[in-house]
């Protein structure tokens, strides 16, 4: 007797779904292969599981988006709405930009200069000498300030060096008040630096 005819409907469990799913998935791989082989046709499979896996086999020496342009010209059907049409375009056009501005980067760099014209290199030298003015310009600001934190330093060390040499006068002239009985010239020179004279000890006075 013959095999029944099987009803075709979603297999309820997903254990045996999964598994018919592999079983069938690859017997029509083995399929196109064997078309495509065999025949020199160019057959294209894309299968998506429930998971949203990719399946897909191209016959050799062809590709699935050359297939897809192939069945386009043939059918007369677009594949591609309006929207993917622009972005298409859109994507074009930054190409183009970019290599505009590579082949502008390049003639600023001083490469490739041989095709143009003396109309072409004006405006070229004139972005050169604007950037050039910019440049020096941030050399002198930067030569400015350096200049004045130079002057900010010679100042405050000539500040230090002005006290430290009268504390040394303060100091010797001190040492020559006590053996000579005169006048306490370091606590003069403290008061005048804003230093805090020396307390006696009163421990000791007593």
């Amino acid at each position: 007797m013959g095999r029944g005819k099987i009803e075709i409907k979603r297999i309820e469990n997903s254990t045996n779904r999964q598994v018919t799913f592999s079983k069938r998935r690859n017997g029509i791989m083995k399929k196109a292969r064997e078309i495509s082989v065999p025949c020199e046709s160019e057959i294209s499979v894309v299968v998506f599981s429930s998971l949203g896996k990719i399946s897909e086999f191209c016959s050799p020496n062809t590709t699935l988006p050359k297939m897809l342009e192939k069945y386009q010209q043939h059918s007369g059907k677009k594949l591609w709405d309006a929207k993917h049409e622009n972005l298409s375009a859109e994507i074009e056009r930054i190409k183009r930009e970019n290599d505009n501005l590579q082949i502008k980067l390049r003639h600023l760099k001083g490469e490739d200069l041989n095709s143009l014209n003396p109309r072409e290199l004006i405006p070229i030298e004139e972005a050169l000498q604007n950037g050039m003015t910019n440049v020096r310009a941030k050399q002198m600001d930067f030569l400015k300030m350096l200049k004045l934190n130079g002057k900010m330093l010679e100042e405050e060390n000539e500040k230090l060096a002005y006290y430290l040499h009268h504390q040394e006068l303060a100091m010797e002239r001190n040492r020559h008040g006590c053996h000579q009985g005169g006048t306490d010239y370091a606590s003069e020179v403290q008061m005048a630096l804003g230093v805090q004279p020396m307390q006696p000890n009163l421990q000791l006075a007593k």
